[in-house]
């Protein structure tokens, strides 16, 4: 066991001697792109979980190996010599959605210096065009009693949730979320997901809370209240009964919030106050230099 471990070392001390600065540094960060990427893929799908089985394995087959276990360190070894072509079939899907993206991008969108598409006035103005848009379509769907679920998605990602329903990708507009939710369209029973200010997908199902709650309550504020104990995942719900609006934070529900109360609550969950601050921090400066 201990000739094992020297030798590893061994190995390692002659890669650090002949590390060449400038090939071996491009490969170092060549790999580190590839394997960045790839987890960046495969973290919000079912991939995920896969991946932490080959890991696991590959534990297995270390320890396997250091202390000579023949039976499982061949067994181990028919596996790790395929695995190539086990991870080419196992992944195929994120495979071909990477090598999709790949394909649509264009040299222009490629950012090497890591600027940000818009800036941060544009991003909030996106931000609340989209806020304003679901709170107005929230109030006429009120109005009319027609039910709705919609999910903002914030630092927990809902790719498995998003799965379950039809990906859209669009701009959010008031007439977009109505058209989902009408009684006779095909999507209307399933939740909305908003991520970044866009419409995701819709038809989603949501994980239902095992928590007892009022009898008066239906699947909607279930569903609503079980997102949001399993994620940090903002929940609007109209209701279909009494056309009601509620939201879903944090596993706590609240009831009965005004068109008004409603965009406050996401425009404080959503839209990140810098440019208010900067500007009372601006007057009071202004104000100093006039004193």
């Amino acid at each position: 066991m201990f000739e094992n471990f020297s030798e590893y070392f061994e190995q390692i001390k002659r890669a650090i001697i002949s590390f060449n600065t400038i090939g071996d540094l491009l490969d170092v960060l060549l790999v580190a792109f590839v394997i960045y990427n790839g987890v960046k893929l495969i973290r919000e799908t079912r991939a995920i979980q896969l991946a932490k089985g080959v890991i696991l394995l590959g534990v297995v087959y270390f320890f396997v190996s250091l202390f000579n276990m023949e039976t499982s360190k061949y067994i181990l070894s028919l596996v790790f010599g395929n695995l190539l072509i086990i991870l080419v079939i196992i992944f195929s899907p994120e495979i071909r959605h990477a090598l999709e993206s790949v394909g649509r991008s264009s040299v222009s969108n490629i950012n090497l210096l890591n600027f940000k598409k818009r800036d941060e006035q544009e991003q909030e103005e996106f931000i609340k065009s989209s806020i304003n848009a679901v709170c107005k379509a929230c109030g006429e769907m009120s109005d009319k009693n027609i039910g709705a679920l919609i999910v903002f998605e914030k630092e927990t990602k809902l790719g498995e949730i998003a799965k379950t329903g039809t990906n859209i990708d669009a701009v959010v507009t008031t007439e977009m979320i109505s058209n989902i939710f009408f009684p006779k369209a095909p999507m209307h029973d399933g939740a909305v997901i908003i991520k970044d200010g866009r419409v995701s997908c819709a038809g989603c199902i949501l994980p239902l809370t095992s928590r007892g709650i009022s009898s008066d309550l239906g699947t909607r504020h279930r569903a609503a209240i079980g997102m949001s104990e399993s994620s940090d995942a903002i929940v609007v719900i109209v209701s279909e009964e009494t056309g009601a609006i509620s939201f879903a934070k944090r596993g706590v529900l609240k009831r009965n919030v005004s068109v008004g109360d409603l965009r406050e609550v996401l425009s404080k969950e959503f839209i990140k106050p810098v440019n208010k601050e900067n500007k009372i921090i601006k007057r009071k400066n202004r104000g100093n230099k006039d004193e």
